[in-house]
């Protein structure tokens, strides 16, 4: 656990006249850092730049060994009895107005909901993914998008094994959801949910959860990169190295181009030792994997590059990355998916593809760079959009106007 108690220097674009409040923000890592932990440790950031007194909880998640060590974490997935007597201290130590829980799964569990219900305090749930209404919580499944269980029912997670290829974990992962079904927590112990888009938002309402309780704030980008007028001649792909990030259609397009375009891939997973076989193809010459990049470093090769490429082909809820990107003035080929659809406005601030189509993206990739002027008029475009969406003074005011409201509802 960590407290992020210090007294930040104020940055120079963050003026408001709303009122600082007390937060304490609960988060359970994950094994490899994703971008939820990245989004839970900017608000945080973002939150005591305005002046709020942040107390920071987080579960630093380890890979357990054992039968006795699964079990335990399969008993805790549901109830834990530890976060909610740290939670209740916590509360009672810092006397916050609002706890803010981004991932509760699979240690920190439901039950901070309860002790903060006990404790008379506003319970704000960001959704960063779909784990409520999918297991797996992407809604992908064997190379598609799948939504058998809103439409069947969980037991559908358990027969495919969705959580980890394994079939006891998600055993434990549907008992968890369906006990606080019926107990109606995911009513009744949350004050606001925060949706990041409104792809999102209309799939969990769909799924049951209280259309009046879920507001849509988007992700944004802390401190503001800048935008960078002079493109370089690459085109960039940043995230997790996995089957649903599309990682295969990518190569497939770039195996497919009629003419030689660099491309950066920055990031890892499973497919790594995938990747590296694939790079020895003479076809792929252009391309080059420089691992996984730190913040800064990655910022600066959005920057650089002349077009940020997003081909998953799963349900994305909001990829921080693509908001990056705009504030670069990078525009975005995205697949034509999820919430990407309403992120990516075609022809001004990117272009989009067919998911899993490696000829149309490669379509989309060869009129890029055969169209400099339209790319640079698309580069101002995703300025704009970050100017006009996703800056912190924007976010923290959608914010605080989504914890008062909590407050509101609560008291």
């Amino acid at each position: 656990m960590s407290s992020l108690l210090a007294t930040p220097t104020r940055s120079t674009e963050i003026t408001t006249t709303v009122k600082p409040l007390s937060v304490l923000s609960i988060h359970n890592r994950y094994l490899e850092r994703g971008g939820e932990d990245g989004v839970f440790e900017q608000e945080a950031r973002l939150l005591q730049e305005y002046g709020c007194k942040v107390v920071a909880a987080s579960h630093e998640m380890t890979n357990p060994s054992g039968v006795l060590a699964k079990i335990r974490i399969a008993r805790d997935a549901a109830w834990s009895d530890t976060w909610y007597e740290k939670v209740r201290g916590l509360i009672e130590d810092n006397h916050p107005d609002v706890v803010h829980v981004h991932n509760f799964f699979p240690i920190v569990s439901p039950s901070v909901y309860y002790a903060c219900h006990d404790a008379g305090v506003a319970v704000v749930q960001t959704l960063h993914n779909f784990r409520l209404l999918c297991p797996g919580a992407t809604f992908y499944r064997d190379g598609h998008v799948c939504e058998e269980c809103p439409q069947h029912g969980l037991h559908r997670a358990v027969l495919h094994g969705c959580y980890r290829d394994s079939h006891l974990g998600t055993a434990a992962l549907v008992r968890m959801l369906r006990n606080h079904r019926r107990r109606d927590t995911w009513a009744s112990g949350v004050d606001r949910y925060i949706a990041l888009s409104e792809f999102a938002r209309n799939k969990f309402i769909a799924g049951g959860l209280p259309a009046e309780k879920i507001s849509v704030k988007p992700n944004f980008v802390l401190p503001d990169p800048g935008f960078a007028a002079s493109k370089g001649y690459y085109a960039l792909f940043v995230g997790r190295l996995a089957d649903y990030k599309g990682l295969e259609t990518l190569i497939q397009a770039w195996r497919g181009l009629k003419f030689a375009v660099p491309l950066v891939i920055a990031g890892d997973g499973p497919l790594r030792p995938e990747l590296e076989a694939a790079l020895q193809d003479k076809r792929l010459q252009a391309v080059s994997y420089c691992g996984r990049l730190s913040r800064p470093d990655t910022l600066a090769a959005m920057q650089g590059a002349r077009v940020l490429i997003s081909p998953s082909e799963c349900y994305e809820n909001f990829p921080v990355t693509i908001a990056e990107a705009y504030a670069c003035g990078t525009p975005v080929i995205a697949s034509r998916l999820g919430s990407m659809v309403e992120l990516i406005a075609e022809g001004r601030t990117g272009l989009q593809f067919e998911a899993g189509s490696p000829e149309d993206l490669a379509r989309k990739v060869e009129w890029a760079w055969s169209h400099p002027g339209e790319m640079g008029a698309m580069s101002r475009a995703a300025r704009a959009e970050f100017e006009s969406r996703y800056t912190a003074e924007q976010n923290y005011r959608m914010l605080i106007e989504i914890y008062q409201q909590a407050i509101a509802a609560r008291a």
